[in-house]
């Protein structure tokens, strides 16, 4: 497996997004001290999204592209300027143009043999999902068994109030969903959300 590159806090997931409205939503994010932001390819017009935020943030921002099917639209993030890819599944394929092209890589497993087997294709990072049916107890279980230096991180009905649980069982992030962002939301709509949830990681991280 290869040196693993740290991915890990929270990940904001724009589902919806449009381009005209991303970097708006992007800025407030980075300024709510998020640091990875993820575009899912079934957004309107993804591949400009995920571009324009990567033009407008900092260097330490990662902006990648999610719902990521096929090795193909791995090279088009790339081009876009993509530095993540996150997955719903676990294909081979899909990890290893992104492991070729030197992107990070979350895909998502629901199972220990699904995870090994992301792992063995060269993934970064291992997104929980459904985080609704993987319980904290499940994730303590797995954190027993992965390599300790793998991000794991719980994606589905995430809240702020949710996270603890997960962190004390070994999580190492979370992907932010429709309780962060929903389609039409305005960026001073999602600032407040995004607040919410970074402070709820800090004070964690602050007692832990």
């Amino acid at each position: 497996m290869p040196d693993v590159v740290p991915l890990s806090g929270l990940i904001a997931i724009l589902r919806g997004i449009r381009p005209e409205e991303c970097v708006a939503v992007g800025q407030v994010l980075y300024a709510a001290g998020l640091r990875v932001i993820e575009v899912p390819l079934n957004s309107p017009q993804p591949f400009d999204s995920v571009r324009r935020l990567r033009d407008s943030l900092p260097p330490d921002c990662r902006v990648g592209g999610g719902t990521v099917l096929r090795p193909e639209d791995v090279d088009r993030l790339h081009e876009a300027g993509a530095d993540l890819i996150v997955m719903p599944h676990g294909d081979p394929s899909v990890i290893r143009a992104a492991v070729q092209a030197g992107m990070a890589c979350a895909p998502g497993v629901a199972t220990p043999t699904e995870a090994f087997a992301a792992l063995a294709a060269g993934a970064t990072a291992l997104k929980l999902f459904p985080a609704e049916q993987l319980a904290p107890a499940v994730l303590k279980a797995w954190r027993a068994v992965l390599p300790p230096q793998v991000p794991l991180l719980p994606v589905g009905g995430i809240t702020p109030e949710t996270m603890a649980p997960y962190l004390e069982a070994g999580a190492r992030g979370f992907g932010l969903g429709s309780a962060l962002y929903k389609p039409g939301l305005a960026a001073d709509e999602v600032a407040p959300r995004a607040q919410a949830f970074q402070r709820a990681w800090l004070d964690w991280n602050a007692t832990h």
